[in-house]
């Protein structure tokens, strides 16, 4: 049949229940039972598929899942773990697609990228009409574009499955049309696509038109509230959760899994700059006796921002204002997004809002910049910092994880 005839009829078997079985629950996985489950369940699935050989550990666990820009998210019916899906956001690992497929088309647009990774659903809610699919699915959706701080998602998925992503998410295959051998996915054939989520909504609309709600996908995504749905709760306007205590680490990629141990030198000096934590030594895999250079220089941010502000300078005769958004912070300085240029070296106000209920205004001065997609992307300098500032910037370096932030802001609030 022809693409438009198949992509209706594909379109034409959802079913989307607004008033989902109150004993399902969509959360982040962030605790060891929970995380154990999601890797069980999708190594299972990718076994029976054929898309992994069975592991000792009976978990499905790689690199990925240890970064704290990766989040796992999980459905559970009656507190069992039934399905989960992980958003691994670049680090300095990359993405697993990014070794067959070229992105260089996704990155020349604006925003960060996520890829989807590791779905499986439980064999017994597999047949039954999206129980637990489409409300996965949702809290994806929303997570990535109200909290991830993302706007392109890209899959590599089975090619008797990129159908589905085509007619029902509005996925847009990559260049590459098809990769014959996915390592990644022990050798299955793989295609590659992916979704602008600022499109999305519009592109979804269109191709819904006119169907009732409970066929009607967009109105499903990005109008419904579905209160299954358990989103973290933030003080900050911080834009990933990290979940990967030493603890946590340990027991997945040391004691479960040999992860850790199969890591080359360059991998393990990264995991030892993203990790730099006293508290993560001991669990991390041995750096090399005289690590190069670039294990000590190369740094990331563990917390990301989203932080709206404005940037006053005043002159003799006028005030002038910019809006920006701040993206990283740090003890003395800030990085900011701008789409307009800033002048160097000149001391001005900046009022930064740092969640719902925060708000910093500090001196700061733009010290160096580059182009970026649209933007002009500002290192600032900071001085005369106020006391919301000081609280973020020590709550940032508290600790690695979601739950150190909430403890770090109540400890520090109280």
């Amino acid at each position: 049949m022809p693409q438009a005839i198949r992509f209706a009829a594909y379109r034409n078997f959802v079913r989307c229940d607004y008033t989902p079985d109150p004993h399902l629950t969509l959360k982040i996985a962030d605790t060891r039972e929970e995380l154990e489950a999601c890797f069980g369940l999708l190594h299972d699935a990718y076994v029976a598929s054929g898309f992994m050989k069975p592991d000792p550990s009976g978990l499905r666990v790689n690199i990925y899942h240890a970064m704290p820009t990766t989040t796992t998210l999980c459905a559970k019916f009656d507190d069992e773990v039934v399905g989960t899906i992980s958003l691994i956001r670049e680090s300095a690992f990359g993405f697993p697609l990014q070794s067959i497929f070229d992105l260089r088309a996704v990155r020349e647009k604006r925003g960060r990228i996520a890829e989807v990774s590791a779905l499986a659903v439980d064999q017994r809610f597999r047949n039954t009409g999206g129980f637990v699919l489409f409300p996965l699915m949702k809290f994806m959706y929303q997570y990535c574009e109200a909290f991830f701080d993302t706007r392109h998602l890209v899959i590599a998925v089975n090619p008797r499955h990129i159908e589905m992503y085509e007619s029902l998410m509005m996925f847009q295959r990559l260049a590459e049309n098809q990769v014959d051998s996915y390592d990644f996915a022990n050798g299955a054939p793989a295609v590659g696509a992916t979704l602008d989520l600022h499109l999305a909504p519009r592109q979804m609309q269109e191709a819904y038109a006119g169907k009732p709600l409970r066929k009607n996908l967009h109105h499903y995504f990005a109008v419904a509230k579905l209160p299954n749905i358990v989103m973290p709760a933030r003080r900050y306007f911080t834009t990933n959760d990290p979940v990967m205590t030493p603890a946590l680490l340990d027991y997945f990629f040391n004691q479960r899994t040999q992860v850790f141990e199969a890591l080359a030198a360059r991998e393990r000096g990264l995991l030892h700059a993203i990790y730099n934590l006293p508290q993560y030594q001991e669990v991390l895999p041995r750096l090399p006796v005289e690590p190069e250079t670039w294990y000590r220089q190369r740094a990331h941010a563990r917390y990301y921002l989203k932080c709206p502000a404005t940037f006053t300078l005043a002159t003799d005769t006028e005030v002038v204002s910019h809006s920006m958004l701040v993206i990283e912070c740090s003890d003395d300085g800030f990085q900011a997004l701008s789409h307009d240029p800033l002048p160097l070296n000149r001391w001005g106000q900046a009022q930064i809002n740092l969640g719902h209920r925060e708000t910093s205004i500090i001196q700061a001065m733009a010290v160096r910049v580059e182009k970026t997609a649209g933007n002009w992307a500002y290192g600032f300098a900071v001085t005369e910092t106020d006391l919301p500032w000081r609280t973020l910037v020590g709550v940032l370096q508290w600790g690695s994880t979601h739950d150190d932030l909430n403890i770090a802001s109540q400890f520090l609030q109280d």
